[in-house]
């Protein structure tokens, strides 16, 4: 062959080609994907330690109302996989924070 294409190898590049499968680039999409899965991760990480609700419920909300947006405006599988990831798990978060303690408990009032 006179012309060989190289495949880019790596996990950064196994990720830019399940978010962008439709051949163009979304950077808007992907960074709510993104943002969506740290502040998921987040959530539920933090809520496992009572101390730590108003982090978590917080991060929570943000995660979920991120994740309801890029949920909007995605453009293809790979990004609404990664959005619903992170939607449970920004969920979960928040539910704990909530049960914890809540957005304000002990702050205000």
């Amino acid at each position: 062959m006179t012309q060989a294409v190289r495949q880019p190898r790596g996990p950064r590049a196994l990720l830019a080609a399940a978010l962008n499968s439709d051949g163009k680039s979304h950077p808007v999409e992907n960074t709510f994907a993104a943002v969506t899965v740290v502040l998921g991760g987040l959530a539920a990480i933090s809520s496992l330690w009572t101390g730590l609700h108003l982090l978590s419920s917080w991060s929570g909300l943000a995660g979920i109302l991120t994740g309801a947006w890029g949920q909007f405006i995605s453009a293809t599988t790979g990004e609404r996989f990664l959005l619903v990831i992170g939607l449970g798990a920004a969920a979960l978060g928040f539910f704990l924070g909530m049960a914890h303690g809540g957005l304000f408990g002990g702050v205000i009032g």
